[in-house]
């Protein structure tokens, strides 16, 4: 018997957080591709995050976080709108030890 696949409902970001990552990003002076190549993630995909209409997943707010060199009270508003089990964090997706190179 397949398994169901699991739905799971869209989660919008908290209104605050696309201007926060934006002003973040200006701030360090990258481009949107750069900070996007940088983070290892689509240009689309941050683009849409500092829109307000994805939700970054706690691996990609890690990354994020590391390239916009974000402060701690900014990386704890990103860390709290992350969510584990979607994109980069969802728990069937083989992990990243395999990407740049490493075994």
């Amino acid at each position: 018997m397949a398994s169901k696949a699991l739905i799971r409902t869209r989660r919008t970001p908290p209104a605050t957080l696309g201007p926060l990552l934006t002003a973040a990003r200006e701030r360090t002076g990258l481009s949107r591709r750069r900070a996007s190549v940088a983070a290892g993630m689509n240009r689309h995909y941050l683009s849409a995050v500092e829109a307000g209409t994805r939700t970054p997943s706690r691996v990609a707010a890690e990354r994020l976080a590391d390239v916009l060199q974000l402060t701690d009270q900014e990386r704890a508003q990103l860390y709290a709108a992350a969510v584990g089990d979607a994109g980069l964090s969802h728990p069937a997706r083989p992990r990243a030890a395999t990407h740049a190179g490493n075994p």
